[in-house]
């Protein structure tokens, strides 16, 4: 069997003074989970990609588009597998200057798409992180909602046109409720599977000040079955506990839980080898 794990995490790194501890510490937590891909957003400054990057050396890549001083759309994918191709496509809708989307607008979010093969199977591996909807308003005839309805429908047509032979695994977070009607909407459209359908545990956590109904799950793995392959998924939430990060100072990691999913599936006997000598070489890169 190949198999193969993956970590989706909103890291809420933001400037702020705690920031620097709480990415030191999620780095530690990423060299304990050891997750083969891992999928990161509101990486918001160089520094914190770099400070991650070196922490956790077992990444064989660290998948990002620069934009000045930050990686663009706050996205980065750390991998232990060797990257065939990879490239960034900004959404087309991005939200309006004079309201809060203008931090939206000008992290210019989109979607992060790299390309691997793990065991003559083509995989790819889709990051995200769509428009907040500040008022959590999901309404049909919602301005915010529209807007995040384009957006939802760029990455169904995206997703489309991915090749069929392909695992294809898109994560993230979406600022939306699971069961809401842009949530089915983009199901149908897309041809996608939720990893953790019907989950209502919420993977947001408001912080002090913000009203507890946005506590909701808005965080996802989605997944496209490659045709004639048979392949199985469970996902489970993670980053859910306070971590020490300076002096006495203990807090979460983040404003967001992450995910983390595991893969499996059958591979043919001329597959075991190549899937055996890339693990020991993967083994070696994670003690250096």
């Amino acid at each position: 069997m190949a198999s193969l794990s993956l970590l989706t995490f909103n890291t809420f790194a933001i400037l702020n003074w705690d920031t620097i501890f709480r990415v030191t510490a999620l780095a530690e937590e990423l060299t304990k989970l050891k997750a083969e891909i891992v999928c990161l957003q509101e990486i918001h400054q160089h520094l914190f990609r770099r400070t991650l990057t070196a922490a956790t050396p077992y990444h064989v890549d660290a998948i990002h588009a620069p934009k000045r001083g930050r990686p663009r759309g706050g996205l980065l994918t750390l991998s232990r597998l060797p990257v065939v191709t990879h490239n960034y496509i900004p959404f087309v809708e991005q939200g309006r200057w004079y309201h809060l989307e203008l931090m939206d607008r000008l992290l210019e979010k989109g979607l992060l798409v790299t390309h691997y093969e793990v065991a003559g199977l083509p995989l790819i591996i889709a990051n995200t992180h769509i428009i907040a909807n500040y008022a959590a308003d999901y309404g049909r005839t919602g301005r915010p909602a529209l807007r995040q309805q384009s957006q939802l429908r760029q990455l169904a047509t995206v997703i489309k046109a991915l090749p069929a032979e392909a695992l294809v695994v898109l994560v993230g977070d979406f600022n939306l409720p699971r069961g809401s009607w842009l949530y089915q909407e983009f199901l149908e459209a897309s041809g996608m599977e939720d990893t953790m359908s019907g989950d209502q545990r919420p993977t947001y956590r408001p912080l002090p000040g913000v009203p507890a109904h946005y506590a909701l799950p808005i965080d996802f793995v989605f997944v496209r079955h490659p045709q004639n392959r048979t392949i199985s998924v469970t996902s489970n939430l993670c980053m859910d506990q306070p971590v020490h990060l300076v002096g006495n100072y203990r807090n979460f990691l983040s404003d967001h839980l992450g995910i983390i999913s595991h893969f499996s599936w059958p591979i043919d006997a001329g597959s075991e080898k190549v899937i055996g000598e890339k693990a020991i070489r993967e083994e070696s890169v994670s003690h250096e």
